[in-house]
This record gives structure tokens, sequence and C-alpha cells, in this order.
């Protein structure tokens, strides 16, 4: 029987509660056995009242969800499980990753400040190569192998234990939600042009704050909703770029795409650029579990999406630098806007600023999807508190949203350069992580089932690691004092945090509890290994 998640009993002999224990079964009269005196004294329909009336008053501490073998106390209503709700299906998972990595060509822009055109370009065509595709990759065969909502951290914990495991989670939610804390901040930076106010002071806050609880309500109500409003911000992103690139042929000159000065380039803002713009590929594994068969899906809207990235990316920059006269110190946040008037009119810049608003709002609300439903995930494996593997009606995570607006709310003071470097550095010490577990999963676990699986060996796995994982030790070093502080302190906490939950577990402050329907994940301590390996 399962009791709220924990295992209370296998033995179906034992598994029953004894007779007064207050316990029955939804809609199902309590079975009273038959005695001597009922054989000699047949009871009336007024007896067989009495009887039932007294039972049920036995049994009024406690109901039973049958579904689920579920038991739950009058006027609590069983947790919902996301086999009640719609799944994400490929087109909608196609823009969560889109919206995941990228949400269009704004931010780009430093690019081409920091190396000029050809550079900016080469640098989004090559690096996907070094780093996106190796990660979408290996997300796309751990996701696969552990499609649940846990992700990253579940790959983690199976291949270095649970401490290992709460760390990657720790670490990876942290850098989420400061990267989120962008967002808002972002969107009313387009459009403090037309509403002056919005620059600063209490307007701004109350913007920001209001801006938060409008998407953070949106992913309340289901990640089907924010899913379809993904692909619809998308479009309305990339659109105007599209017609862009139409007005702009008779203005091209190819000659402008192969500038280059190797003497003036500005290697750390170009490559935090780069990194910045097509990183998070493994972000959308915490959603696995609400997604409409993972094992064919993921693999399938992983390659949709990265093509979708490189080219939202290059040919904006195409368009850019090949159209108009090069000015590398015009080509900073927002110059697309600036581009689109230049080579269109009034009414494309607007429908760029529109389109670049936008584009943060679907930012926001499919990172806070990934970090919501990591929490639950983690949660379902006992490294959380039970609450954050709460479901709303909704089937979202309800607390887990919270705690992630909060993070959201609280980092929104910093500036966007810190918020970038800062994020980078708790995401590099993530992808160490990562990339260990998916090698000594290769190792531990040869013959595990992968549906999805890359076509290399062992060599291979690691081989395929090498280039990122020097590519993650560049951009450490070139971080600041100050980031760098302040992201060790971030991971201390996380070191700390978990013994510390540990702790609470043993006294029993609070509750933690392991789903039931999920496999062991033959951490340490675990010695079957039937779970994964079949």
């Amino acid at each position: 029987m399962v009791e709220a998640g924990r295992e209370v009993s296998a033995d179906p002999q034992t598994s029953g509660h004894p007779a007064g224990d207050g316990v029955t079964p939804l809609n199902q009269p309590v079975p009273v056995p038959p005695t001597a005196d009922d054989a000699e004294h047949p009871s009336t329909g007024d007896d067989e009242k009495l009887r039932h009336t007294s039972n049920a008053r036995a049994s009024v501490a406690m109901e039973y969800d049958g579904a689920d073998a579920e038991y739950v106390t009058i006027g609590e209503s069983p947790t919902p499980t996301v086999d009640n709700f719609k799944k994400v299906s490929v087109l909608p998972l196609i823009f969560l990753i889109f919206y995941e990595v990228s949400g269009g060509p704004f931010g780009v822009e430093d690019s081409v400040h920091a190396a000029g055109p050809f550079l900016a370009l080469l640098g989004f065509l090559v690096f996907p190569f070094i780093w996106s595709i190796p990660e979408a990759l290996i997300t796309a065969e751990m996701g696969t192998m552990f499609p649940e909502n846990g992700g990253y951290v579940v790959w983690v914990s199976s291949a270095l234990g649970p401490y290992w495991g709460f760390q990657q989670g720790w670490m990876k939610w942290l850098s989420g939600v400061i990267d989120n804390a962008l967002y808002p901040v972002l969107f009313l930076d387009y459009l403090k042009s037309g509403i002056p106010a919005l620059g600063g002071g209490l307007p701004r806050v109350f913007a920001v704050l209001a801006l938060t609880l409008v998407l953070t309500y949106m992913n309340y109500r289901g990640l089907t909703i924010v899913g379809w409003v993904a692909v619809l911000l998308g479009v309305f992103s990339l659109l105007p770029f599209v017609v862009m690139a139409f007005v702009s042929i008779p203005k091209l000159e190819p000659s402008r795409w192969l500038v280059v000065n190797m003497h003036h380039v500005d290697w750390n803002l170009y490559l935090n650029t780069l990194f910045w713009n097509l990183n998070y590929w493994d972000s959308i594994s915490t959603l696995s579990g609400e997604v409409e068969n993972p094992k064919k899906t993921l693999p399938k809207a992983l390659f949709y999406a990265l093509i979708l990235v490189v080219l939202g990316y290059f040919f904006p920059l195409l368009v850019g630098t090949g159209a108009l006269p090069l000015d590398r110190e015009l080509w900073t946040d927002g110059y697309f806007s600036d581009i689109a008037k230049m080579i269109g009119g009034v009414w494309l810049r607007w429908w760029i600023q529109a389109a670049a608003a936008m584009s943060n709002m679907g930012m926001f609300v499919a990172e806070m999807s990934s970090d919501s439903f990591q929490l639950l995930g983690m949660a379902e494996r006992g490294m959380l508190p039970e609450f954050f593997s709460k479901r709303s009606r909704y089937g979202t995570p309800l607390i887990g949203i919270l705690f992630s607006a909060s993070g959201v709310v609280l980092l929104s003071w910093l500036s966007f350069q810190e918020i970038v470097a800062a994020e980078n550095f708790l995401y590099c010490f993530g992808m160490f992580l990562e990339f260990i577990a998916f090698v000594r999963l290769r190792m531990k676990y040869p013959a595990a089932s992968r549906p999805y699986k890359i076509p290399v060996g062992t060599v291979g796995s690691i081989l395929m690691c090498i280039p990122p994982t020097i590519l993650i030790c560049v951009v450490l070093a070139l971080s600041s004092l100050k980031v760098a502080v302040v992201s060790l302190v971030a991971v201390v906490i996380g070191l700390v945090m978990q013994p510390g939950l540990k702790y609470v577990e043993k006294r029993r402050w609070l509750k933690f509890s392991t789903s039931a329907n999920l496999p062991d994940l033959n951490v340490p301590g675990h010695d079957d290994t039937d779970s994964i390996v079949r």
C-alpha cells in the first residue's frame, strides 16, 4: 500500500489497516464479520442502516482514493496526477525549447560590437557544433533514459548519488531564476521609449511586480497553455525579421560580411554573448514528465528547435551587417530596432520592438515552467519537502512556481551584466556535473535502455565532452572576481543545504516522500538494477 507517496508495506496480507483504525475505501461500506448472534437474530433494514451509520462514523477520519491507493483526510482532495491533464506535443515543445535557449536574435548585437561581422557570423555557425549540438544530444539521450520531471537532477543522482544530484538541482535552479530576473526588466526597457515613466522609480518597480504576477499566473494555469502561448509569441517575434530580410535584399553588400580586425576583439564579451545565447538546451529535461511520448517527442523537438535557433540568429545578423555600413559602436542591445527603421521604416521598427517585448514574455514563462517543474521532480525524489510535489488543479507545481517567482522579484534589482555573468558561472558548474554523469552512466550501465542513443561509444562520449568542457573553463577564467566570489558562496550554500534538509527529515520537522511511481535510480545503497537495465 502507498500512503502519501511512501511505501508502507509490500505485503498484501499486512498492508490493510486493522479494524477500528479509521480507514475505509471511498463509497464502499465497511464489511462487518458475521457473528453467532447475527445468525440467530437476522438484521432488519433499520438494523442494517444503524450498522452502516456507526461504521461510517468510525471511519470518518479518512477516505480512500482507490485509483491511486492514496489515503487522504476528509475535506482534502487527492493530489492531481499528470495523467489527468493534457500533455505537451511536438510543436509547443519546439517553441518551449526555443524560448529556453533563444527567444530570437535580441541580445546578439554585442557579438558584432565585440568582434565585428565576420567573427559574429562565424561564431553563430561554429559555436553550435562546439556547445549546442553536444548539449542537445546529451539532453536527448538522458532525457529519454529518464523521462521524468527531475531532468538533469535525476541524471546526476543516478550517476553520482543523491548528494550531487541535489547540488546539480540547486545550481541549475538558482541559475534559471537569476536568468529569469532579466526578462521583466528587459521587457520594460523596450517599452520605456514610449512610456518614459517606466524608466525608473516606483512606476518601474510596480510594473516589474505586476508583469511578474501576470506571467506567473499564466504558468499556474497549465503547461499546455504556456506551450501554445510560446508558439504564438515565437511566430510574432520571428516574422518581422523575415519581412526585414526580404526588404533588405536590394541593399545587401556581401563584402561587409568579411570585415574582421583580430587586434580589436573583446573576447570576454564575444564568448559570453555566444555562450548566453546558445545554452540551456538541457532545461527542457525538467519537463519530460509532462511531454506526450517523451522517448520520441523529445529528440525530435530538440532537432527542430536547434535548426530554428541557429537560423533565428544567423539570418538577422546576415541582414543587419550586410545591408548597412558598419559602425561597431552602435551594435548594442536593441540595435535591431534601429536597423529595422533604416531598412523598412518606422512601422518595422515598432514591430521589432513589440516582438522583442513579447519575446521576453516567452522566455520568462518557459524558464519558470522549467524551474518550477524541476522543484516538483526533486520533491518526488525525496530531495525536497513533500509540499513541493503538490499540483494545482491545473496540474502545475504551485509551490515551485511561487518560489521561482519570489526569486525573480528578489533578484530583479541586479544589473544586466551582473545577471548574465552570475548565471553563466553557476550554469558552468552544473554542466561539469552533467558531462561527468553522461560519461559515468555510459560506463556504469552500458546495457541500460536508451530509446535515443548518441551513436558513439564510451571513448566517443568522452571526446564529445572535451570541447564544451574547455569552453566552460575559458568562460569561468574570464569571470570577474566579484562574480566568482558571489557564485562560489551560492555553491557553498548548496553544499550545506542538502545535509541540513536531511537533518530536517530525520527530525520529522517536515515531511519528505519518494513517489512510488518512479523507478529506482540505483544510487549507492540500492542493489536492484532491473529498474533501468532492461
